[in-house]
């Protein structure tokens, strides 16, 4: 059951924030098929958001004096937290500025509690929890993603060879974002989510040389996972980025990401998509780009 929308006019508004993201754009299609829900697509660039039935909005963490008008009238918000080291405190400000009744969705990380209480995530997601308002966080393992982006992986895997990881041995339970994006939808439009922690995953964990293999049969190339040192996984960063993707590594070592939930079905009543799967999708990309 959708819930009801605070205007009363029978429409339920719902921001987007990172509407042009990994989760953000299979969300917004999901939200504007549901009838009587109008989506705002927040970017800091509302001219390059053409998703069809989203109304361009400007938002950006860097330019809080928009966020009133960006939130105006809205009755759920889709939070991408942004990968920077003020985040707990811009997410508490946002919130502020929201109505008391807006729902909150926020995009946090696989196991945010193995950082201790005083850690970025976990702060970030008490800014959430300590906002008043009706709230779910997601935590989602690593996406599948990452295997066509060419930010990250996707030109090591097209060019064939070797995939560069620093696993540590762990596995990891890779999850498309359309799942995560399926189960935001629900969070956002439907009773039962209110302070809820969805831990989302894959419905298996996979070791880097079988993830290697898989790749490797989907583009037709030869490619095996060669183990990295963090230090040379995270070579070219600086500052927080930098700090931050050396604990996320860690975090892969020590088995953060390894632990496979059936939350993606329990939320949306189908099984989470297999990595062979997602790549069965994708391999027409990973094939033509290199």
């Amino acid at each position: 059951m959708t819930r009801p929308n605070s205007a009363g006019d029978g429409t339920t508004r719902v921001l987007v924030t990172g509407v042009r993201g990994k989760t953000g754009v299979p969300l917004a299609e999901l939200l504007v098929a549901r009838p009587g829900v109008e989506v705002l697509g927040g970017s800091s660039d509302p001219a390059t958001v053409s998703l069809d039935g989203v109304r361009p909005t400007a938002f950006s963490w860097d330019d809080p004096s928009g966020w009133a008008a960006a939130t105006d009238g809205i009755d759920a918000v889709y939070v991408v937290r942004p990968d920077r080291a003020d985040a707990p405190e811009l997410i508490g400000a946002l919130l502020t500025e929201t109505s008391p009744r807006t729902r909150v969705v926020l995009l946090s990380e696989q196991d945010a509690d193995q950082m201790g209480p005083d850690g970025w995530a976990p702060r970030a997601e008490r800014a959430v929890r300590d906002s008043g308002r009706a709230w779910t966080i997601l935590r989602p393992s690593w996406f599948m993603q990452v295997f066509t982006d060419p930010r990250f992986y996707r030109d090591q895997i097209a060019g064939g060879g070797e995939l560069a990881f620093p696993s540590g041995g762990a596995r990891l339970a890779w999850i498309d974002a359309r799942d995560i994006a399926a189960v935001a939808e629900r969070a956002l439009l439907e009773e039962g989510h209110a302070g809820q922690v969805y831990e989302l995953t894959g419905p298996e964990a996979l070791s880097l040389p079988r993830t290697a293999e898989l790749l490797s049969a989907a583009t037709e190339r030869p490619l095996a996972h060669r183990e990295t040192t963090i230090d040379e996984a995270v070579a070219g960063t600086a500052g927080f980025d930098r700090e931050l993707f050396v604990l996320t590594f860690e975090r892969v070592h020590a088995g953060s990401f390894a632990a496979v939930t059936d939350t993606v079905e329990r939320v949306t009543g189908r099984p989470a998509r297999t990595l062979r799967a997602f790549l069965a999708d994708t391999e027409p990309a990973l094939r033509h780009a290199a």
